[in-house]
């Protein structure tokens, strides 16, 4: 059980890891690049993202037809280091060549000042493709395969004690790639004159993202090799049942047709929905406070770096308490959690961009101004927000595929996290738009988006209630899984 575990472990913290990296690098890249900025994400998340995450839920589903798991695992990792890789060492070095600056000012003469979000997509479309990579590595490699590999291979009940605690291997990727990101920002200083900063730190960072990649693969092939093959680990039983069972074969409409009839299915996807919407519609105003308060890219970079990093740590002390919340509250309780945090959190941030002249003079004697208060706060609610979500809303999640059939856990898990997650994201992205078009600017839509997001919520605490009836019910139905 220990080999099992302990395995699981180190590939979730080879893959957060890259995430971090990953995370921190895209958001620098697009919203400091020229002609961009923080309003750019709602259009990359809405108008590129989703479109991207819908064909590759087709191709998966395909993939799943036609290939082993563990195939499956490799088709689709793979690709994503190669991407990497292509762009520290031969996309970014010639973007100077391959962005249409010249092409998109012409188009932006003739556009009204409204188009500059969309155009700014086009003329950094390099930026926008590993945006879209990036934010794909969480949803693919980190939602879907991970733990469509670890449930597979887990029992509830060794979920219960185990999954709260894989993140504890995973967070402390967060610290120290948060460090590793901080580290590079800050050795771009000490280049000499002639040298891209930036070109020189995008290798850097990517090569540690290809060592880590490698790192995960091995660990997975090990896996299949010395863990699954050995009794003591995986119920050999099992597992042999699953291999001769045959698949059911499904094109993209009729899997959609399947998943939306189920409630179990529908109540997932609404909980990894409104965790997206919730999220984004707070994430992007702090973000463009975020650029005004730092506007160079080292600078910003570094402070996204001891971000991760704060974030790796409160999240270790989360996963330590979440194993009790689960031992001693349940389920249930612990999912209700996340959208407490978030919606609390989130409504402090608002209140403090409403109300920003009554918080001046705090501000004031505090020693900082409004703007870096309010970054702060934001930098804190997002803290909270993600480190409640690794630690008690993702092992929630999870423990609730297990007791489902082998279709539901590959086709509704593609559907839920590949699909969910950007819809969730791009739902929150287009409400902005909506706004902003309806009222001017972000500003201006604070108190809307604070309504919104009560309004999400409910939706969110009632799923829960639903979903954990269903949950409690499909353990009896499968004692097996348990």
């Amino acid at each position: 059980e220990r080999k099992k575990i302990g395995s699981l472990a180190m590939m979730f913290f080879f893959i957060l890891f890259n995430y971090t990296i990953l995370r921190d690098t895209k958001d620098v890249l697009m919203v400091t690049a020229k002609g961009s900025g923080a309003e750019v994400i709602p259009f990359i998340k809405t108008y590129v993202n989703l479109p991207a995450a819908i064909g590759f839920t087709a191709v998966y589903s395909k993939l799943c037809d036609r290939m082993e798991q563990k195939d499956v695992f490799y088709a689709c990792t793979i690709p994503f280091l190669i991407f990497f890789g292509l762009f520290a060492f031969a996309i970014f070095p010639n973007v100077g060549a391959l962005h249409p600056h010249a092409f998109v000012d012409k188009i932006a003469m003739s556009l009204p000042k409204g188009f500059s979000a969309p155009l700014a997509i086009v003329r950094n479309w390099s930026f926008a493709v590993f945006y879209v990579m990036a934010e794909m590595w969480g949803s693919v490699v980190a939602s879907l395969l991970f733990w469509s590999f670890a449930n597979e291979v887990t029992t509830v009940d060794e979920a219960k004690r185990y999954y709260p605690l894989f993140g504890l291997g995973a967070n402390v990727a967060l610290i120290f790639s948060g460090q590793y990101v901080r580290f590079v920002s800050k050795m771009r200083a000490g280049l000499p004159p002639g040298v891209d900063p930036w070109g020189v730190s995008i290798k850097y960072l990517m090569g540690a993202v290809l060592a880590s990649g490698g790192a995960l693969v091995s660990i997975f092939s090990f896996m299949q090799r010395k863990v699954l093959t050995d009794p003591e680990c995986v119920d050999q039983e099992k597992q042999m049942a699953k291999k001769k069972k045959t698949k059911v074969k499904m094109g993209l409409r009729d899997s959609a047709k399947f998943l939306m009839s189920s409630p179990y299915i529908r109540d997932l996807a609404t909980l990894v929905i409104s965790y997206g919407m919730c999220i984004n519609l707070v994430e992007v105003s702090w973000k463009s406070k975020l650029k005004a308060a730092y506007p160079d890219p080292n600078s910003y970079s570094a402070f996204m770096g001891n971000f991760s990093s704060a974030t790796g740590t409160v999240t270790l002390a989360m996963m330590l308490i979440g194993r009790k919340i689960f031992k001693k509250f349940g389920w249930k309780f612990a999912a209700m959690i996340t959208p407490t945090t978030i919606g609390v959190t989130g409504l402090m941030f608002y209140a403090l961009t409403l109300f920003a002249p009554f918080f001046a003079p705090i501000a004031a004697s505090l020693g900082t101004t409004p703007l870096m208060l309010a970054v702060l706060v934001g930098a804190v609610q997002n803290i909270l927000s993600k480190s409640s979500k690794y630690s008690l809303f993702d092992p929630c999640k999870e423990m609730a595929y297990i007791p489902l059939d082998s279709d539901s856990k590959t086709k509704g898990k593609a559907a839920v996290d590949v699909i969910g997650n950007p819809l969730g994201k791009s739902g929150g992205a287009l409400i902005q738009q909506i706004l902003i078009f309806g009222v001017g600017s972000l500003a201006a839509a604070t108190p809307y988006l604070a309504c919104i997001l009560g309004v999400l919520l409910l939706f969110w605490y009632k799923a829960v209630d639903s979903l954990s009836v269903q949950f409690e019910e499909a353990m009896e139905e499968s004692p097996e899984a348990a």
